[in-house]
Protein backbone atom coordinates (compact mmCIF):
# COMPACT_ATOMS: atom_id res chain seq x y z
CA UNK A 1 0.00 0.00 0.00
CA UNK A 2 1.30 3.47 -0.85
CA UNK A 3 2.56 5.81 1.84
CA UNK A 4 -0.56 7.69 2.90
CA UNK A 5 1.29 10.88 3.82
CA UNK A 6 2.45 11.23 0.22
CA UNK A 7 -1.05 11.01 -1.24
CA UNK A 8 -3.46 13.84 -2.00
CA UNK A 9 -7.11 13.84 -0.89
CA UNK A 10 -9.74 13.47 -3.60
CA UNK A 11 -12.95 15.51 -3.52
CA UNK A 12 -15.84 13.63 -1.94
CA UNK A 13 -19.37 14.96 -2.29
CA UNK A 14 -21.15 11.74 -1.39
CA UNK A 15 -22.52 8.99 -3.56
CA UNK A 16 -19.58 6.76 -2.61
CA UNK A 17 -19.70 3.98 -0.05
CA UNK A 18 -17.60 4.30 3.12
CA UNK A 19 -14.55 2.07 3.39
CA UNK A 20 -15.19 -1.53 4.33
CA UNK A 21 -13.90 -2.55 7.77
CA UNK A 22 -11.13 -4.61 6.12
CA UNK A 23 -9.92 -1.70 3.98
CA UNK A 24 -10.14 0.73 6.91
CA UNK A 25 -8.05 -1.65 9.01
CA UNK A 26 -5.36 -1.83 6.30
CA UNK A 27 -5.11 1.97 6.17
CA UNK A 28 -5.29 2.19 9.98
CA UNK A 29 -2.18 0.00 10.31
CA UNK A 30 -0.17 2.79 8.68
CA UNK A 31 -1.05 5.29 11.42
CA UNK A 32 0.58 5.85 14.79
CA UNK A 33 -1.51 6.01 17.96
CA UNK A 34 -4.91 6.65 16.41
CA UNK A 35 -8.10 4.94 17.60
CA UNK A 36 -10.23 3.28 14.97
CA UNK A 37 -13.94 3.42 15.63
CA UNK A 38 -16.78 2.33 13.35
CA UNK A 39 -17.12 5.62 11.45
CA UNK A 40 -14.15 7.70 12.58
CA UNK A 41 -10.51 7.80 13.61
CA UNK A 42 -9.35 9.81 16.59
CA UNK A 43 -6.12 10.80 18.33
CA UNK A 44 -5.13 13.07 21.22
CA UNK A 45 -1.93 15.07 20.88
CA UNK A 46 -0.32 16.56 23.99
CA UNK A 47 2.06 19.50 24.32
CA UNK A 48 4.11 21.34 26.93
CA UNK A 49 2.07 24.53 26.83
CA UNK A 50 -0.68 26.54 25.18
CA UNK A 51 1.65 28.14 22.63
CA UNK A 52 2.78 24.77 21.27
CA UNK A 53 -0.82 23.55 21.20
CA UNK A 54 -2.01 26.55 19.20
CA UNK A 55 0.93 26.36 16.79
CA UNK A 56 0.00 22.72 16.11
CA UNK A 57 -3.70 23.57 15.69
CA UNK A 58 -2.84 26.26 13.14
CA UNK A 59 -0.55 23.88 11.26
CA UNK A 60 -3.30 21.23 11.20
CA UNK A 61 -5.72 23.85 9.88
CA UNK A 62 -3.27 24.69 7.08
CA UNK A 63 -2.75 21.03 6.11
CA UNK A 64 -6.51 20.41 6.23
CA UNK A 65 -7.15 23.42 4.04
CA UNK A 66 -4.56 22.22 1.51
CA UNK A 67 -6.25 18.81 1.39
CA UNK A 68 -9.78 20.27 1.55
CA UNK A 69 -10.62 17.69 4.21
CA UNK A 70 -11.26 19.05 7.68
CA UNK A 71 -11.21 17.35 11.09
CA UNK A 72 -13.20 18.01 14.21
CA UNK A 73 -10.85 19.37 16.87
CA UNK A 74 -11.20 19.85 20.60
CA UNK A 75 -8.48 22.15 21.94
CA UNK A 76 -7.32 22.65 25.50
CA UNK A 77 -4.34 24.26 27.19
CA UNK A 78 -1.89 21.47 26.38
CA UNK A 79 -3.80 19.07 24.16
CA UNK A 80 -5.69 18.76 20.91
CA UNK A 81 -8.10 15.92 20.13
CA UNK A 82 -8.53 15.33 16.39
CA UNK A 83 -11.28 13.27 14.82
CA UNK A 84 -11.63 12.46 11.14
CA UNK A 85 -14.66 11.11 9.35
CA UNK A 86 -16.07 11.83 5.93
CA UNK A 87 -19.43 13.42 6.69
CA UNK A 88 -20.59 13.30 3.06
CA UNK A 89 -20.59 9.50 3.11
CA UNK A 90 -21.33 8.88 6.78
CA UNK A 91 -18.13 6.97 7.46
CA UNK A 92 -14.46 6.62 6.71
CA UNK A 93 -12.79 7.37 3.38
CA UNK A 94 -9.17 7.18 2.30
CA UNK A 95 -9.05 10.98 2.80
CA UNK A 96 -9.40 10.51 6.56
CA UNK A 97 -6.32 8.31 6.66
CA UNK A 98 -4.33 10.54 4.31
CA UNK A 99 -4.90 13.55 6.56
CA UNK A 100 -4.17 11.56 9.72
CA UNK A 101 -0.85 10.39 8.25
CA UNK A 102 0.06 13.96 7.28
CA UNK A 103 -0.74 15.16 10.80
CA UNK A 104 1.40 12.39 12.30
CA UNK A 105 4.33 13.64 10.18
CA UNK A 106 3.59 17.22 11.24
CA UNK A 107 3.57 16.24 14.91
CA UNK A 108 6.96 14.53 14.51
CA UNK A 109 8.62 17.82 13.47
Amino acid sequence: MDNLSQKKCKPCEGGVAPLTPDTATKFFQQLDGWQLQAKQIRKQFTFKNFHQTMAFVNAVAWVSHQEDHHPDMIVGYNHCDITFTTHAIGGLSENDFICAAKIDKLFAI
